[in-house]
């Protein structure tokens, strides 16, 4: 998708929705309270509450629509550690095994400049390549001139070259490989957890088609499993406020480019 992305997870009706895209399509200004968290609202039903939704704000010709955050992550979801799009990048470690030939069974790292040394080969090109590309590769240049049909298998032994960053009221925070696909929830323990400073709130930033989205969870829904916990791309940045910095967050993302694609949900 070209257009800038809005995710939040929260519980919403239908009616709810409806006033939400309105007030998009008015092109009125997102303000502070796009940030509040959802009042509860009296009820006569008994039923239990739904759970929340995520949804991306698309601003498509100054008209802003919901779509369910499960067809964002499969637009943008391809190229990610463990997926089959992935592409291997600097500093990865590959497990290369070539059938029957002990010998050129090795495991190597991808140099800074998206190369490696194999037997017999020299020079091999990874980077920018998915593992199917690199066995091809192989497979020719060594069937060649020595080996006869050789079968070649790469894996992926570590995504060094894929991080995501994590700051702000952590106990840990820093950059960190990813390791195999990698949840919110599960970044958010590699650092540590939430620091005693933390208002309870996480803001994801993810760049998308050479825009930068943002989307806003709850520490207590992502817990309760009222609301997904999503899945990292390679370059996320997960930022957990503290409770005396939240005004200073709200200034950062309503001075942003996406202030105009925000909705109040």
């Amino acid at each position: 998708m070209a257009a800038a992305l809005y995710l939040a997870g929260c519980v919403a009706s239908s009616a709810d929705k409806t006033a939400a895209l309105s007030e998009g399509a008015s092109s009125a200004p997102a303000t502070a309270s796009s940030y509040a968290e959802p009042t509860e609202r009296a009820t006569t039903s008994t039923a239990a509450a739904p759970k929340p939704t995520a949804t991306a704000a698309i601003p498509v010709s100054g008209h802003a629509a919901n779509v369910p955050a499960s067809e964002v992550s499969m637009a943008t979801a391809a190229g990610t550690p463990g997926s089959e799009g992935y592409r291997v990048g600097p500093l990865d470690v590959l497990d290369i095994t070539v059938f029957k030939v002990e010998d050129l069974s090795k495991i190597v790292q991808v140099s800074e400049n998206g190369r490696f040394n194999f037997p017999l080969v020299g020079d091999v090109q990874a980077g920018g390549r998915t593992v199917s590309e690199i066995e091809k590769d192989l497979a020719a240049k060594l069937g060649g001139n020595y080996l006869r049909n050789p079968q070649v298998t790469v894996l992926v032994k570590e995504y060094n070259s894929h991080r995501v960053t994590v700051e702000g009221a952590v106990k840990k925070a820093g950059v960190y490989p990813m390791q195999g696909p990698m949840s919110l929830m599960q970044a958010l323990a590699t650092a540590g957890g939430l620091d005693e400073l933390s208002d309870g709130s996480i803001i994801l930033f993810r760049r998308i088609d050479g825009q930068t989205a943002v989307a806003r969870f709850s520490m207590n829904d992502l817990r309760s499993q009222r609301a997904d916990d999503p899945s990292l791309q390679a370059g996320d940045i997960v930022m957990v406020p503290s409770s005396d910095l939240r005004l200073g967050i709200q200034y950062i993302l309503r001075a942003a480019p996406l202030l105009n694609a925000f909705v109040l949900l």
